[in-house]
C-alpha cells in the first residue's frame, strides 16, 4: 500500500514538475518560493502590526511568531530526520530551478509555515482566509514545480501547518473571548446575550 502511493507520489511529481515545465512557471515558482521574499513580507506584516496595531494586534504579531517557530521546528528538526525521505533532485533527474538543498524531504517546511500561518491569521480575521489559503497553497506546489519536494511532502506540510494553526487560533479566540467578557461589567454582558436570544 505504502509502495503504491509513493510510486503515485513520484509519478504526480514528475507530471508538475516535467511535464507541466514552461516558461511562464520557469519565471514565476522560483520566486513565489523563495525564502528572501518569503520572509521580507512576513516580517513587514509583523512590522505594521507592531508599529501600527494596537495591544491587540501586537499579541497577534507575537503569537504569529510563535505559530512560525512551531511549524518550522516540528518541519525541520523533528519530522524530517524522523522520516529521513531525501528529496526528489537528490535522487532522480528533475527540472530543478532553485538551489536543491540539503536537507531531507518530508514535509515540506515551506507548506508548514505558509499553512500555519495561513490558518492563524486566517480564522482571526476569516474574510482574508481563502486569499491565505490561496497563496499557501500556490507556495506549497512551488516546492513541486522547483523539483525540491514531492507533492506528499506538501500534503504533509499543509496537515501540519494547518493544525498548528487552527489550535492556536481557536486558542487565543477562547482566550481573548474569556478576557474581553471579564473586563466588562455582569450587566453588559447579559444584555448582549438577552439582545443576541432575542434576535434569534
Amino acid at each position: 500500500m505504502l509502495d503504491r502511493l509513493l510510486e503515485i507520489d513520484r509519478a504526480l511529481f514528475a507530471f508538475i514538475n516535467g511535464t507541466l515545465a514552461n516558461p511562464v512557471t520557469d519565471f514565476i515558482m522560483p520566486i513565489v518560493t523563495s525564502d528572501d521574499l518569503l520572509r521580507v513580507l512576513f516580517a513587514l506584516g509583523i512590522i505594521a502590526l507592531l508599529v501600527f496595531g494596537r495591544k491587540r494586534f501586537i499579541w497577534v504579531a507575537v503569537i504569529a511568531i510563535a505559530v512560525l517557530t512551531i511549524t518550522d521546528q516540528a518541519a525541520s528538526a523533528l519530522l524530517k530526520p524522523l522520516f529521513g525521505r531525501p528529496r526528489p533532485c537528490h535522487v532522480m533527474a528533475v527540472h530543478l530551478l532553485v538551489n536543491c538543498g540539503k536537507g531531507y524531504s518530508f514535509p515540506s517546511s515551506h507548506a508548514a509555515n505558509l499553512f500555519g500561518q495561513a490558518l492563524f491569521f486566517g480564522l482571526l480575521y476569516k474574510k482574508w482566509l481563502p486569499y491565505a489559503l490561496a497563496f499557501a497553497f500556490l507556495v506549497g506546489v512551488s516546492r513541486i514545480w522547483v523539483g525540491v519536494h514531492y507533492p506528499l511532502d506538501m500534503i504533509g506540510g499543509m496537515i501540519l501547518g494547518s493544525l498548528t494553526g487552527a489550535i492556536v487560533a481557536g486558542v487565543y479566540i477562547k482566550w481573548n473571548l474569556g478576557t474581553n467578557l471579564k473586563s466588562k461589567p455582569f450587566s453588559e454582558v447579559c444584555s448582549r446575550n438577552e439582545g443576541q436570544n432575542l434576535s434569534g
